[in-house]
């Protein structure tokens, strides 16, 4: 069971990378309208989305199989709570991929400062989230 915990935050880092960077990204790619600079962040973002995706995917399949082993988890409050944050990640991520391909359309309408807040959501989840596994105050 340690080496199924150890896996799934191992690959929690590695999605959380992703989830910090490439907002910041997204940041930059608003500021710039020097189109040789946007065709480096459309693939900078578009790399970056495919290690989120792996780093996601087997963060998910982890924390599933630790679950699994310990189902008994599921009736706590903190790993409720965990669980819809885990699962806002998951809606945060999936806006990511439609910004990626708005980004690559040349369609997005927000500002660098709407991005520099977006970019503070996965901050306020991993620190909520860390918060509860270690407190586990209910």
């Amino acid at each position: 069971m340690l080496w199924l915990k150890a896996f799934h935050i191992i690959f929690m880092v590695t999605w959380f990378a992703g989830l910090f960077y490439l907002p910041r990204l997204f940041v930059y790619h608003a500021m710039t309208d020097d189109e040789a600079v946007r065709a480096a962040y459309r693939t900078m973002e578009r790399r970056l989305l495919v290690m989120m995706h792996i780093g996601g995917v087997l963060t998910l399949l982890f924390g599933f199989l630790l679950l699994m082993l310990v189902p008994a988890m599921l009736s706590s409050g903190w790993m409720q709570i965990k669980l819809l944050l885990v699962l806002s990640l998951a809606g945060f991520h999936l806006h990511c991929i439609y910004l990626v391909k708005a980004f690559a359309r040349d369609e997005v309408t927000h500002s660098h400062k709407w991005f520099r807040w977006f970019n503070e959501f996965p901050t306020l989840v991993l620190m909520a989230t860390v918060l509860l596994v270690v407190l586990k105050p209910f």
